[in-house]
C-alpha cells in the first residue's frame, strides 16, 4: 500500500543520494554489486549517512527477547521490513525476505520486521502474534504501534525496506514489492564492503519462535481456517484449512468425510486427493450440478478445481507465480493465465462463471467454465474505493470476500482495505457503496472503526467475508472488529448480530460471545450460519432458530491434523469416509461365482450422465480372493457384474466401494457413497458357483423441491 511519495524524500530528509537502482542494459550482477559497494564506500567516506534511531525500550517483541541496534545488531547488516499484516503487498514480499534469510543464513545478516499498524486492531500484540504464526514468519518482529521508527525515517508506504550497516547507519531505503534483486545486491554489497573493513560480527541472535509456543496448534485439528462453502443437498461443509494447506470436508454436524491435500505440505501439485497440494488456500465455491469445488489457492496465485466424482484436483489458472496482468484472457495449457493473490470465489449457477476476488490486483475477475478463459471483470487495478458506472471506472481496495445476490444480478464485495461492503453490477461491471468506507474521497482508505448505522455512516474494520443469505440479508465477517454483522441491502442498514468487539473465544448468547478475526461465512439449510473463526482455529456457528441467537462451536468429529506422507510403498486399505453407508451381503462358501451390483434410484431421479457412477474393489487378505475387474463404471442403469475366484479355501472379505451420482431433472448432482462388504465363509468343496446380488436403493438426504436453482434473468 503506497499513499504518497517519491523516494526523493530521501534527499530532502537526509541530504544524501540513493544508489541508482535501475539496472543498465548489459550490466552483470557482479558489476551491479560493485556499483553498490562503491556507493557504500562513498557514503562512509563522506560520513553523511544518518544513525538509525534505537528501538524504544517499551516496545514488545515476537520471536525473540527485546534486542537493540547498538548492542545486539552491532556488526550485522540489518534489513528493516516496515509492514502491517493486513497489507497484501506486505504478504507478497515475505517470500523475498525468506529467500534472503536462507541465502545469507550463515552470514552476519538479519531481517527485523517493524510492524507499523494501519488498523487499530493491528496494534494489538496478540493480533500481530497471530499474523506471525499465520504467515510463518521466523525473524524478529517488533510492535511499533505508535510508528516511532516510521516517522523518524520518513517512511510513507507499506512495505518499505531500510538497509542498515553494522555501525547502525542507514544505507538505503526502498518501497514496494518486487524488490528481491535490488535487496539481494544491496545486502551482498554491504557484506562485501564491511567484511573487508573487519566490521562484521556473526554471533547469532537468540530466537524464541512463536510457532514453538502456541497451544492452539495442538488443541485444534485446524490451523487458521480461512473460508467455507456448503453443499446443502448432500449435507457437506467444505473448510479451507489454510495453514494446513488442505481442504477438509465434514457433514453439517462436523463429522469427517474426506480431506484433499492430506500431507499438509505446501505445493502446487494436481492429482488425486492424497497427492494434490495447495499453498494457503482461501475462498471456496461449490458447483452442485457437476459436484465440483472451486478453490482460490491464494499463495499459489491459482484457481483450482476439486472433482468429487473422479476424486482429483486440477489447476484452472495460475502456475504458482504472482502475475502482474490487469486484463487476463489466458486459458488452458496454451497460455496459462497468471493470477495475483485470489482470495475468494463464488459460482454463478446460470452463466456458470466463477467470480474471483483478486486481492493482489484490487480487481474482480471471472473464469468461464465453458472455454476456460480467465480475465478481469471489474476494476482498473488502482487501490482505492471508487464506485463507477462501468468496470473501467471502478476501483477496489484488496477485495477479500465475494457473494452472489439472491436475484443473481449483483455480487456483494467485502472490500477489506476500504473497510466497506459494495455491490457490483454483473451487467455493467460498475459498483455502488452499500456500507462503510469513504463515499467522497476514493483514495482515503483510513475511514474505519466499529459503528452500526446506515450506509456511509457505518464503520467497519477490514471485513474479509460476506454472505447473501436466502432471505436476502447480507452477513458480514467484520474481521478486525471480531464481529458478525447483518446488512439490509435495500435500506443499507447494518447491525451487529454476534461478537463483543474484543478478540477472544466464548460461546453463548451471540452478542456476548467472542470471536477472533472471523473471515469466512456461509449459510446452511437449518438456520445456521457457519463462521471460520480464523485466529481461534475453529469453526463456529450462529444458531438463528433460537429465541435469542447463540454463537456456538462446531465439534469436529474424526478430523485430524494432516500427517506427512510415509515413504513406505506398502499399499494401505482405503478408509471409508464418514458418510459411507455400509451394506453386508453373505458371500457363502463357494470357490467362485459372480457379484451383481444393482443400484436403484427413486422415482423422478436418474443416474447422472456427466458424473458417471463407479466402483472399486478391495480384498482382505489380498491374495485370498480375486475379484475382477478391480474398478470400473456402473451402467447407465446402475449395474455391473464382477467375477470372484478364491485361490484359498480360508474365510476372506471382499469390499466393493461404490460412488453413486444421480440427479433430479438435471438441476443438481447428488451422491451416495456405498460400501458392500462381502464376507466369504470357509470354502465347502464341491459347492455350486454363487450368484450374489449387491442391491441397494439410494435416497436423497433432503427434498430438492424447494431448492431449485433460479431461472436466468
Amino acid at each position: 500500500m503506497q499513499y504518497t511519495s517519491p523516494q526523493a524524500i530521501w534527499n530532502v530528509i537526509f541530504g544524501i543520494n540513493q544508489p541508482s537502482l535501475k539496472q543498465k542494459e548489459g550490466e552483470s550482477r557482479s558489476e551491479r554489486i560493485q556499483q553498490f559497494v562503491n556507493y557504500i564506500s562513498d557514503l562512509e567516506t563522506r560520513g553523511t549517512a544518518p544513525i538509525v534511531p534505537e528501538f524504544p525500550a517499551k516496545l514488545d517483541w515476537l520471536n525473540t527477547a527485546p534486542i537493540t541496534l547498538s548492542r545486539d545488531l552491532k556488526g550485522k547488516v540489518v534489513l528493516l521490513d516496515f509492514w502491517t499484516y493486513c497489507c497484501i503487498n506486505c504478504m507478497h514480499v515475505l517470500p523475498d525476505l525468506e529467500f534472503l534469510e536462507k541465502k545469507y543464513k550463515d552470514m552476519p545478516f538479519t531481517v527485523v520486521g517493524v510492524h507499523s499498524a494501519k488498523f487499530d486492531n493491528e496494534k494489538d500484540l496478540e493480533a500481530i502474534r497471530n499474523a506471525v504464526l499465520r504467515y510463518g514468519i521466523t525473524h524478529p518482529v517488533v510492535n511499533d504501534g505508535d510508528m516511532y521508527l516510521w516517522r523518524e525515517l520518513g517512511i510513507n508506504s507499506w512495505p518499505t525496506f531500510a538497509i542498515v550497516g553494522p555501525n547502525g547507519r542507514l544505507l538505503a531505503q526502498l518501497s514496494g514489492e518486487g524488490r528481491r534483486k535490488d535487496l539481494d545486491c544491496l545486502v551482498e554489497a554491504a557484506l562485501l564492503f564491511y567484511g573487508r573493513k573487519k566490521m562484521l560480527d556473526n554471533a547469532p541472535i537468540p530466537l524464541n519462535l512463536e510457532k514453538d509456543n502456541d497451544p492452539r496448534l495442538v488443541t485444534s485439528p485446524l490451523k487458521f481456517p480461512g473460508k467455507l462453502a456448503i453443499d446443502v443437498l448432500n449435507d457437506r461443509l467444505f473448510i479451507s484449512d489454510s495453514n494446513h494447506n488442505r481442504i477438509v470436508v465434514t457433514d453439517l454436524d462436523g463429522k469427517f468425510i474426506v480431506q484433499i491435500g492430506s500431507s499438509g505440505e505446501e505445493g502446487l501439485r494436481d492429482g488425486s486427493f492424497d497427492d494434490a497440494t495447495f499453498n494457503r488456500p482461501q475462498g471456496l465455491a461449490y458447483n452442485p450440478r457437476k459436484n465440483l469445488l472451486y478453490v482460490a489457492d491464494t499463495e499459489n496465485h491459482a484457481l483450482r478445481e476439486i472433482d468429487f466424482v473422479n476424486e482429483t484436483v486440477r489447476t484452472l489458472a495460475g502456475n504458482g507465480t504472482k502475475g502482474s496482468d490487469y486484463r487476463g484472457g489466458g486459458k488452458g495449457t496454451t497460455f496459462f493465465q497468471l493470477l495475483n493473490s485470489p482470495w475468494d470465489v463464488c459460482f454463478h449457477p446460470v452463466n456458470e462463471k466463477v467470480y474471483i476476488a483478486m486481492a493482489g490486483s484490487h480487481q474482480i475477475w471471472e473464469h468461464s467454465t465453458d472455454d476456460g478463459a480467465t480475465r478481469s471483470f471489474s476494476g482498473d487495478g488502482y487501490e482505492r474505493n471508487l464506485n463507477g458506472s462501468s468496470s473501467s471506472s471502478t476501483s477496489f481496495a484488496q477485495p477479500s470476500g465475494i457473494s452472489l445476490s439472491l436475484d443473481l444480478r449483483e455480487l456483494y464485495i467485502a472490500d477489506s482495505e476500504s473497510s466497506s461492503i459494495r455491490a457490483l453490477d454483473l451487467k455493467t461491471g460498475g459498483s455502488k457503496l452499500l456500507a462503510g468506507g469513504d463515499p467522497y474521497f476514493a483514495e482515503n482508505l483510513f475511514k474505519f472503526g466499529d459503528h452500526d448505522g446506515i450506509g456511509s455512516e457505518v464503520l467497519l474494520q477490514h471485513p474479509l467475508g460476506v454472505l447473501c443469505a436466502k432471505n436476502g440479508e447480507v452477513y458480514i465477517a467484520d474481521s478486525y472488529n471480531h464481529k458478525i454483522k447483518k446488512l439490509d441491502p435495500a435500506a443499507k442498514r447494518v447491525s451487529t448480530v454476534a461478537g463483543t468487539g474484543k478478540a477472544g473465544f466464548k460461546d453463548g448468547t451471540s452478542l456476548e460471545a467472542q470471536l477472533s478475526e472471523p473471515s469466512g461465512i456461509v449459510e446452511s439449510k437449518n438456520g445456521r450460519i457457519f463462521v471460520a473463526d480464523t485466529n481461534n482455529s475453529l469453526i463456529r456457528y450462529l444458531d438463528l432458530n433460537r429465541e435469542e441467537a447463540e454463537l456456538l462451536t462446531l465439534e469436529l468429529k474424526g478430523v485430524q491434523p494432516p500427517v506427512a506422507k510415509s515413504k513406505s510403498l506398502k499399499r494401505l486399505r482405503r478408509r471409508s469416509s464418514a458418510d459411507t453407508q455400509t451394506i453386508t451381503v453373505d458371500g457363502g462358501p463357494s470357490s467362485e461365482g459372480n457379484l451383481s451390483i444393482k443400484i436403484s434410484v427413486p422415482e423422478g431421479y436418474h443416474f447422472s450422465k456427466e458424473a458417471r457412477s463407479k466402483f472399486s474393489v478391495e480384498t482382505d487378505p489380498e491374495t485370498a480372493v480375486s475379484i475382477e475387474p478391480v474398478d470400473g463404471y456402473l451402467s447407465p442403469e446402475g449395474s455391473a457384474t464382477l467375477h470372484f475366484k478364491r485361490p484359498s479355501p480360508s474365510a476372506s472379505m471382499g469390499r466393493i466401494n461404490c460412488k453413486v451420482y444421480y440427479c433430479k431433472e438435471d438441476e443438481v448432482c447428488l451422491y451416495q457413497s456405498l460400501l458392500f462388504e462381502v464376507p466369504f465363509r470357509e470354502e465347502i468343496p464341491g459347492s455350486n458357483p454363487e450368484e450374489i446380488t449387491l442391491a441397494h436403493v439410494v435416497k436423497p438426504k433432503t427434498s430438492t423441491s424447494s431448492l431449485q436453482l433460479p431461472d436466468a434473468r
